[in-house]
């Protein structure tokens, strides 16, 4: 039968997984089509349907990051690190993104175009020299979310790519990120007080 894809070939011409196929069955999104034997199947006409007539073009991202302006040296040897693993790898790259922003700002321009892009099922494969250089903390989580849109994350674990600075940067920032939430709860406690003076303000103890 021409042009006929199983679920897991589906789920890949649309950039999809296929557990979120499955589940998009059993909620009624998609119905796919039965062959007299009961298995199932859906033709081009349902990958039309679900990718609203948009041809498949799917990518293979490299994405460096550093944290500081002052990297940019570390960037660049982050760069020509993973060009040559690349290289030797026989991997075809589409797209390399550089970014400058802390490894805990979620808020980051170009990370945040680049998991939209992987919702919308448009990057294939996405290749990082590090799990740090794409997020510090929650790398799973975009881990799963990249499965659940059929892309799939490439961790190179290059060891000159991850400069042990960088961490130290992080975690001081950790610290002055609570240490700027107590001082704002001491702020706000004294504003009570000195607004509402029978009023008896509890905030939770420093230690």
């Amino acid at each position: 039968m021409a042009n006929t894809y199983s679920i897991g070939e589906f789920a890949k011409r649309i950039g999809r997984s296929p557990s979120t196929v499955r589940r998009w069955e059993k909620e009624g999104k998609i119905t796919p089509k039965r062959l007299p034997s009961g298995h199932r199947y859906f033709d081009e006409s349902d990958v039309r349907s679900m990718l609203g007539g948009a041809p498949v073009s799917r990518v293979t991202v490299v994405y460096c990051r550093v944290s500081g302006s002052g990297q940019k040296d570390d960037l660049a040897s982050q760069v020509k690190t993973m060009e040559t693993y690349c290289l030797n790898s026989g991997i075809a790259v589409d797209e390399w993104i550089e970014e400058v922003g802390g490894g805990m700002n979620f808020k980051r321009k170009k990370f945040l175009t680049l998991i939209d892009r992987i919702q919308h099922g448009e990057v294939e494969r996405l290749i990082v020299a590090h799990k740090d250089r794409l997020v510090r903390f929650g790398f799973d989580l975009i881990s799963h979310i990249a499965g659940e849109s059929g892309c799939e994350i490439v961790v190179v674990n290059q060891p000159s790519c991850s400069p042990e600075q960088e961490l130290i940067e992080d975690m001081l920032a950790i610290v002055d990120t609570f240490s700027c939430r107590l001082y704002g709860m001491r702020k706000y406690k004294q504003e009570l007080k000195a607004e509402y003076p029978g009023y008896k303000v509890q905030v939770l103890s420093d230690n």
